[in-house]
């Protein structure tokens, strides 16, 4: 479908919209673009996942929180995905109650049942350093997650053969109790005990699973992080959580960022500050200096007469912006360095020089103006 288109655009709501308000928005163009009505049509299927990918984001408080902060970036940043990856299966099973009623709660004469269970969401922290939030970076991590059993297919039955319809309950997955009281027949409820609400049951375990339908493992997963990216973002990969027993849809891997602290850049939004010490000669006679940046060092000038407190500007040497255009700045703090020890002749040069009328300080008036300034911003 190209570009993404926003989410909010989609759907034909603003951003303050209520919640059953995106709920209803979305109910109409599902119902619109749903495949028994636009059978073949492919257009109308790709604006029917297009919906659903935006309401499984904005119906999330979540995920909707993060897309209002960064954008798709947020929730869809190179392999991320509020729905990105889902398929009909996985929009049946998640919002299929909210047309069944024009439906009939199935999906054509497919006669589709209870919905498709999904597994519990899993939540790792990625540390990345200064340079790797900055520009991006794709990593390779290790998760321990239940995935669907290879020997059973899922199902967990031996040799992947078919389950059994539940004798307790018939197949339904709940048990119907009928009491009668003094205001006459009481109709309950509850979950089968025997198949736990699934209505069939295993009647020889596979070997591998012993029944669950999923083994835990290791899995290798590629993480695309977009440059930009803070403490504290989360990011969400769909269908890399907990695959639920004998059978259903994997929850989400949601990612939590965190910063590695830098030895000598300190990040400020998109820009990044250098404490820099010169020695007070070469503040005085000027001189050329090696300093680092997120992307290596580089020399800059100090033109003689540099007053400590100073700051000079790199463009374009900070952060990416995430989910936009702009570079950040770097900015470096100039201090003169003030020596504690000092030899009798180094002095003694320094005496002699005590009365010289251009060692007397002299501020003008903007450079007080600029202290008070900075005095000012400390305290606020």
């Amino acid at each position: 479908m190209g570009t993404k288109r926003d989410y909010y655009e989609i759907l034909g709501v603003s951003k303050s919209a209520a919640p059953e308000e995106i709920k209803k928005a979305y109910r109409k163009i599902a119902i619109k673009y749903h495949p028994d009505k636009n059978q073949g049509d492919k257009e109308a299927e790709d604006k029917f996942k297009e919906a659903a990918e935006a309401y499984e984001v904005l119906s999330n408080p979540q995920k909707k929180q993060r897309y209002d902060q960064f954008g798709h970036a947020g929730v869809d940043g190179g392999g991320f995905g509020g729905g990105g990856n889902m398929d009909m299966d996985d929009i049946f099973s998640s919002f299929g109650d909210i047309f069944s009623d024009f439906f009939g709660g199935t999906r054509g004469g497919g006669g589709r049942g209870r919905g498709v269970k999904r597994g519990k969401d899993l939540r790792v922290r990625l540390s990345l350093t200064l340079q790797e939030v900055a520009n991006g970076v794709e990593k390779t991590i290790k998760v321990p997650r239940y995935q669907s059993c290879d020997l059973c297919g899922g199902n967990g039955a031996k040799d992947g053969t078919a389950l059994k319809t539940c004798g307790t309950c018939n197949g339904t997955g709940q048990i119907r109790k009928v009491v009668n009281t003094m205001l006459g027949q009481m109709v309950s409820t509850s979950t089968c005990p025997t198949c736990e609400g699934e209505g069939q049951i295993v009647d020889s375990k596979c070997t591998k699973c012993h029944g669950e339908g999923r083994v835990q493992q290791e899995d290798v997963i590629n993480v695309k992080v977009p440059a930009g990216v803070s403490e504290g973002v989360q990011l969400s990969m769909s269908g890399k959580g907990n695959v639920p027993r004998r059978g259903g849809v994997a929850g989400d891997l949601i990612i939590l960022i965190e910063e590695k602290e830098d030895e000598n850049l300190k990040r400020d939004g998109s820009n990044v500050h250098y404490a820099l010490y010169i020695s007070f000669i070469d503040a005085v006679l000027g001189t050329t200096v090696e300093v680092p940046t997120i992307n290596g060092k580089v020399k800059i000038p100090i033109n003689a007469g540099t007053q400590s407190g100073k700051v000079l500007r790199l463009r374009g040497k900070g952060v990416k912006e995430l989910n936009g255009y702009g570079v950040g700045d770097q900015l470096i703090h100039v201090n003169v360095w003030t020596p504690t020890t000092l030899s009798t002749e180094e002095r003694n040069t320094l005496e002699e020089l005590r009365n010289s009328p251009n060692f007397d300080p002299k501020p003008t008036k903007k450079e007080k103006s600029g202290f008070f300034d900075r005095v000012r911003e400390f305290f606020e």
